[in-house]
């Protein structure tokens, strides 16, 4: 008998016909929506792998409604806290995710948020849009250059890094970050400083976020940050909403505590704290950071490539451990 596996949400080709080529029924969710947790739960019972999205939410009954057969829930993305890992493992299913092809794409859309913010770009299309484009005028949307300002990394991994390298060589900044741990090597290539998190909100320009969400990172940045930041400093962040208190975010933009923001991600997505959506100062993408051809393509493949090997009986190549 094949092998099944239940495909949440439609994703590219790549990774579903790798499947179907080593003979595994792949059934893809026929729906354009994210299932509910019930819908779920009866969608995914009697399947040997699941390939999952950030929107799945991955428990114990979830796990327990597929049934005792399941060997793998891959996430594609490289975070998975929509994932009970602990749940799984005490199941004996493997939870994989989809690092290393997404870093390029994610690292970009972080600039590109910081750009749009800087160079009010939004603001200024909407202006040009509703008609009101009637002259030349010198003191209209202006904002900081962003050529030598100081940028502040926090978080250096993969995406953190990539984001220093453009920074640095493309735009001279400074780059400054923080991290659990001191990095030479990357210090050196980019001319980096280590700063504490406060000195690092104080010093930088620009503040972009990098971080897994875990009990450590959630409100990692709240009132208290903001309160340390620059009033001309402006926020991007690409890692996981909660890391960020969309509250305090919401009054620290308000009251100019800080010039602005660039979000891809929200603390309570899809759903946006009141308020967010009528300030002119943040830049709003629907979590779209590892949206192009290339990274998702690759999402699919590799996330298809962990299936494949847990189902042949082997370890997969990107193993989430608890």
């Amino acid at each position: 008998m094949s092998k099944k596996v239940f495909v949440a949400r439609p994703i590219p080709e790549e990774g579903i016909k790798l499947m179907r080529e080593k003979g595994f029924q792949v059934d893809v969710n026929p729906t354009d929506r994210v299932l509910s947790k019930e819908e779920l739960k009866e969608a995914i019972a009697g399947y040997d792998g699941v390939l999952a999205l950030l929107s799945d939410k991955i428990d114990g009954e979830v796990l327990d409604a597929a049934g005792k057969q399941l060997k793998i829930v891959a996430n594609y993305a490289v975070g998975y806290d929509n994932i009970d890992v602990k749940a799984a493992t005490e199941r004996k299913v493997f939870v994989t995710n989809t690092p290393g092809v997404l870093t390029e794409a994610v690292a970009e859309h972080a600039f590109t948020l910081l750009l749009s913010v800087a160079k009010r770009i939004v603001e200024a299309d909407s202006f040009v849009r509703a008609g009101k484009f009637k002259q030349w005028e010198p003191l209209d949307f202006l904002g900081p250059q962003i050529w030598g300002k100081t940028i502040g990394i926090i978080g250096l991994g993969r995406i953190g890094s990539f984001v220093a390298q453009i920074a640095h060589g493309g735009f001279n900044m400074e780059v400054l970050y923080h991290d659990v741990v001191k990095n030479e090597e990357f210090e050196m290539r980019f001319s980096a400083k280590y700063r504490e998190l406060p000195d690092l909100l104080k010093m930088s320009d620009f503040v972009s976020v990098h971080v897994p969400l875990i009990p450590a990172t959630r409100h990692l940045i709240s009132a208290k940050e903001f309160g340390q930041m620059k009033p001309t400093a402006i926020l991007i962040n690409t890692s996981r909403g909660p890391v960020v208190d969309e509250v305090a975010l919401v009054e620290a933009l308000k009251v100019k505590k800080i010039a602005g923001a660039g979000l891809d991600v929200y603390e309570h997505e899809p759903q946006l704290t009141p308020g967010l959506v009528d300030l002119p100062n943040v830049v709003l993408t629907p979590h779209t950071a590892s949206a192009t051809h290339e990274a998702r393509s690759a999402m699919s493949k590799i996330a298809a490539e962990n299936i494949i090997a847990a189902l042949e009986g082997k370890q997969p190549p990107n193993l989430v451990k608890q």
